[in-house]
């Protein structure tokens, strides 16, 4: 196979069709419809995704749950301003995080947040200049950062968010991400019931999000690309589903490149689903060979991206490059409060 470089996958990108904020209605959204095997697209509404589905197929969703993990808080020898980000919990209350700015946090640096009702003090540096945090508060941690901390935006959305749980999926469940699985932001609790209703088996896993989702590819040659590690869980009720829907000849159609990243992390090479956790590092590209994963409903992603170069793994890079252009044709919204593309094998409607 030739080399991949990271220009492979650039596209030039309007500044204004970066959705600042979501729109009001989840599923009011657009939905670009690409048929992998051609690279023929069609224009829809998110909530005409149900016309896509058919009995059996079996839609695999993350309901992983955003943390505030953003604090902005002060050094207590100094007063100077510092910003914390909690990428990944590693002890009882030691997080991994990343801190700006981070050239005077050295360890034994004691940080103070809000109203003083939590404190840290710096233990390590770690890989890649992170730092591993130790903190002090009374009560219960979730509620202390509950109120004391923001959602992590990716830095291209520069407005406030009004309502912080819109940067959450309905069916979000387990605490531990610092970015929304955003494809599954379209989704409502009313569509999943008629989707359900339809007799599609919904299926959960659990992967939780870290910012290095947001790392720009460095290396022009992407396999120098060092992926960031995750931490997934697939429940036996969530394999059997699968499993179920596979052996029946029905379709996986995964809703975010976190739930796809899970499914082909917890395969193995028959296709088969294990249940089962741990830690993922799996960098999709293409030439990459699905194991489980048939069709995939996901957002528009930034230029460069190990996102682009996932949809272009199970779309084709042709095929993704061109349907992007004709996104930025016709004025799609892009990125994580942006419209949706379905990726599928079968672009008719069943209904």
């Amino acid at each position: 196979m030739e080399q991949l470089r990271r220009s492979d996958f650039y596209y030039e990108l309007p500044e204004e069709l970066i959705a600042q904020e979501p729109l009001e209605d989840r599923s009011g959204s657009r939905l670009l419809v690409l048929d992998k095997r051609t690279g023929e697209v069609r224009h829809q509404f998110f909530r005409d995704i149900i016309d896509y589905l058919r009995p059996g197929d079996c839609l695999v969703l993350n309901n992983t749950k955003v943390i505030p993990a953003r604090l902005v808080g002060v050094k207590e020898d100094t007063g100077a301003s510092v910003e914390v980000l909690l990428l990944k919990r590693r002890g009882a209350d030691v997080w991994e995080t990343l801190v700006k700015p981070g050239r005077k946090v050295r360890p034994g640096v004691r940080l103070s947040f809000g109203d003083g009702s939590l404190k840290a003090e710096v233990m390590e540096v770690v890989e890649e200049g992170n730092r591993l945090i130790r903190f002090f508060y009374n009560g219960i941690f979730e509620e202390v950062l509950d109120r004391l901390g923001e959602m992590p935006l990716p830095p291209y959305i520069t407005r406030k968010l009004q309502d912080k749980n819109r940067y959450q999926t309905v069916y979000a469940k387990y605490e531990g991400s610092a970015a929304a699985p955003t494809a599954g932001l379209h989704f409502t609790e009313e569509l999943l019931r008629q989707i359900e209703d339809k007799g599609v088996a919904v299926a959960y896993v659990t992967l939780h999000v870290g910012l290095g989702t947001f790392r720009p590819v460095r290396a022009d040659n992407i396999l120098e690309h060092h992926m960031h590690s995750e931490f997934y869980q697939v429940t036996r009720e969530t394999a059997d589903k699968i499993n179920a829907a596979k052996a029946a000849g029905r379709r996986i159609i995964c809703v975010g490149t976190t739930s796809c990243r899970t499914v082909e992390s917890a395969a193995g090479e028959d296709g088969t689903v294990k249940a089962g956790s741990g830690d993922t590092d799996i960098f999709i590209y293409p030439g990459y060979t699905f194991k489980a994963t048939d069709c995939l409903i996901t957002n528009f992603h930034l230029p460069e991206s190990t996102l682009m170069m996932l949809v272009s793994a199970l779309a084709g890079r042709e095929h993704i490059m061109d349907a992007y252009a004709v996104a930025v044709k016709e004025r799609y919204r892009f990125f994580s409060f942006g419209d949706a593309m379905f990726i599928t094998d079968d672009p008719e409607r069943s209904a």
